[in-house]
């Protein structure tokens, strides 16, 4: 149970890392040092004007994009039995419900 709410919650967070990322690889290192006065220059966050929203809801729909194309919408009927595949003279026989 814990894997699946891990793997919800990394593809959750896919677009926000990605988007801060890239912000803060296209940082411009002259700007974010100092200057040459030696004082302290006051850095825009990285968290600063990003797109919370939009992360948001771009972190939820890949979350239901995969829920909704790995969901298992095979099984049998209630009741019914499940065979599971065994090997008979070497050639497998598939799992099957009975």
């Amino acid at each position: 149970m814990i894997r699946i709410v891990i793997e919800n919650l990394l593809l959750f967070l896919t677009p926000a890392a990605i988007y801060f990322a890239y912000i803060y690889m296209m940082r411009d290192p002259k700007t974010s040092g100092g200057s040459e006065t030696g004082t302290p220059v006051s850095e825009p966050s990285l968290f600063d004007g990003a797109p919370y929203v939009w992360l948001f809801v771009l972190g939820a729909l890949l979350v239901l994009v995969a829920m909704v194309t790995f969901a298992d919408t095979t099984g049998g009927k209630p009741g019914q039995r499940y065979i599971p595949p065994v090997i008979k003279d070497g050639k497998i026989i598939p799992g099957r419900f009975e």
